[in-house]
Order: C-alpha cells, then structure tokens, then sequence
C-alpha cells in the first residue's frame, strides 16, 4: 500500500517537511537528473533493464549491474534499458574486470549518463576516459584518506557504503563512515549506503549533508524485480539477524566478506574452509590450491538463488535492511513510501511545539 500521511500532521507542516526534503537532496537530484535522489543499488543478477528503468520511471536513479558481462552483452543491456526508460540511469562496473577498457567504451558509446566505478579504487585514466566520453563518475569511498586522490583525478561524486550493506563489504558502519565523510568531503556530492530501508534514514543522512542515498535490498522484492520466487519469499521471512557477513576460519586463507541470508550453503562453506584446511595442514594440497577451492565454492551461487530459486545452496545476498523488506510491491510504491517517511520525518521535526 502506498504511504499517505498521518491525519496528525497538519497541512502546513506537511507542506514545510516537503519543502525541506526538496533543499535537502537538491544537490543529489541535480546530479542524477531525477525526481528523488534516491538510488538503486547495483545487484547482479538482480538491476538487470527491467528493475533499473523501473526505478528511474518511478523518480529514482536506476543502476544497471555490469558483473562479470563482457562489452557487447552489456551495450545489448543499456540498449535494452534505453527503451524501457527515457529517464537518467546509471552503470556499474568492476574496477577489476579484465575488460575494463571495452566496458567503458560501450558506455560511451551507449552514451550512459552515469557510471559508477567499484571493487576498487578506478585510475585517474578510466575517469578522464569516462568525463572525456560524456559520463559523469561515481566511485566508492571507503575512508576520508583517499577522498582528496580522487578528487584530483576529476571523481564527480562519491558513494560511501557501510558494512550493513548486502553482498561484498567493509568493515565499518554506515553511522560511522557517515560520520567521518560528510562534514568532511564537501567537494563533491556524496551519497550514502548501507543498511537504508526506511525514509527517515534518508532524511537522517541528507540533514549530516549527504546528497542523497543508494538502497538495493529494499528493491529486491518489487513487482518488477525479475528475481525468482523463492527469492523474494526468503527475503520477506528474513529479519535483519538472519543477514550475516562470511567467516574466515584461517587467516592463512583469507575471505573476502559477503553479507548474505544465513543457508545451509553458508554452514556447507564453513564445512568446506575446515576440510580444506585439514588437507593443507596433512600436506595433501598445496596453499595456492587450498586458496582457489575456498575462494571458487561460491561460483555460480548467486545466480542459482536468484535466478533458479536455490535457496538452500545457492547465495542470498543481502543488506541488514531485509527485515524491512515485508511483501512484494511496485516500485513507484517503494519510491513513494521511502519519500512519504523522509517528509513527514522533516514534517514531524518542524511540528514538534505545534499546538
């Protein structure tokens, strides 16, 4: 059901809450060209054409996730999302894809908008390439430290995600790298993730200076998500407890961390790391072995949750925020709601003493 506000709020303070988000995230929405400066987070497997250009039909900022595509298959995408939408959207690619120079050249080509730059810190190279070519840039920011860096090298803006956030992640908190970033970069705009699901979360941040904020798990359960089924439900059952980053058993052999619905693929990965430990330690497979065995269990399990429905062996990656993810709805409605909670957060600020 779509938000609607409260009868307890007056018009007036309504109307001032209105206003207020409008001053708030201007900065972000004249970045993105868009109604809210709200984005989608970039999900493989997940922000695929239908999503992406639903969201930015519904006044968000859709981004299309490039994953391990090659060149070609991701200009068919941006083409594919081009006639679903006229709205601005966005691209996501992975700093350590070894295509990496071909994808860029099919969002120039393509003439993308917008194209976020992540897994990494992106070259001053690839940025001059991208701005060159027409594209505003986007990269991650994970600490104040390399801020300046980037800059320098022409970043556009910046999003910083904190470790609630779903799939691969830090190690500090949304607050906390809030925090630390916002007073302190102000050249450029700076959006903030992780663990977002609700709209006062966004007023929160806009009113610490962000420029807006990315939410993905909130988007995994819309109407037009193409994730199957069984996906979405694992979503809805789940609470913010349930959503846990990957263990590391050996420092030996380091895990990445990925944030995902606790399965019974994640107790088999554990099983997994102990055996292969085991056969290391007994001097049965060599560590550069050992290495690939734990790092390839993972392969192909994201899509086999998402696409075929495996939710029992297959990765259910997802930010803290899937506790707030309670049924299946269009999203223009998700849009809708997320708004409809940050002004009436402002609203309610503003009418605080109000007879």
């Amino acid at each position: 059901m779509a938000w609607t506000a409260p009868e307890s709020l007056t018009a007036g303070a309504a109307q001032r809450g209105a206003e207020r988000l409008d001053r708030l995230w201007r900065r972000g929405r004249e970045f993105l060209g868009t109604r809210y400066a709200i984005m989608g987070g970039a999900m493989t497997w997940v922000s695929e054409r239908t999503l992406v250009a639903a969201i930015s039909e519904g006044g968000g900022f859709g981004v299309l996730a490039c994953g391990a595509m090659r060149p070609e298959r991701l200009a068919e995408e941006i083409r594919a999302t081009f006639e679903r939408t006229t709205k601005p959207f966005g691209v996501n690619l992975i700093v350590m894809h070894p295509q990496l120079d071909g994808l860029v050249e099919a969002c120039i080509a393509e003439k993308v908008s917008h194209v976020v730059l992540a897994g990494g810190l992106p070259s001053a190279a690839i940025i001059k390439r991208l701005k060159d070519g027409g594209a505003k840039t986007m990269t991650f920011l994970p600490a104040v430290i390399v801020a300046k860096k980037l800059i320098r090298a022409g970043i556009d803006a910046f999003v910083t995600e904190g470790a609630e956030a779903g799939g691969h992640i830090g190690a500090v908190s949304t607050s906390v790298l809030a925090q630390e970033i916002l007073p302190t970069v102000r050249e450029v705009p700076v959006f903030v993730a992780g663990g977002i699901g609700r709209g006062e979360a966004i007023a929160s941040y806009l009113e610490m200076g962000a420029a807006g904020c990315q939410l993905g798990t909130r988007f995994v359960c819309a109407t037009e998500s193409i994730a199957h089924p069984n996906f979405k439900r694992a979503f809805i059952r789940a609470s913010a407890r349930d959503a846990m980053p990957s263990q590391q058993l050996d420092p030996r052999f380091p895990v990445i961390p990925v944030r995902a619905i606790v399965n019974k693929a994640t107790e088999r990965f554990l099983e997994t790391q102990r055996e292969v430990i085991d056969r290391f330690t007994r001097g049965e497979m060599p560590k550069a072995e050992a290495q690939l065995a734990i790092e390839h269990f993972w392969a192909g399990a994201l899509r086999r949750a998402v696409i075929e429905g495996d939710v029992e062996t297959g990765s259910l990656m997802a930010g803290q925020s899937v506790g707030m993810v309670t049924c299946e709805q269009p999203t223009a409605e998700i849009l809708e709601e997320l708004v409809g909670q940050a002004t009436l957060a402002l609203a309610g600020r503003d009418q605080i003493g109000t007879p």
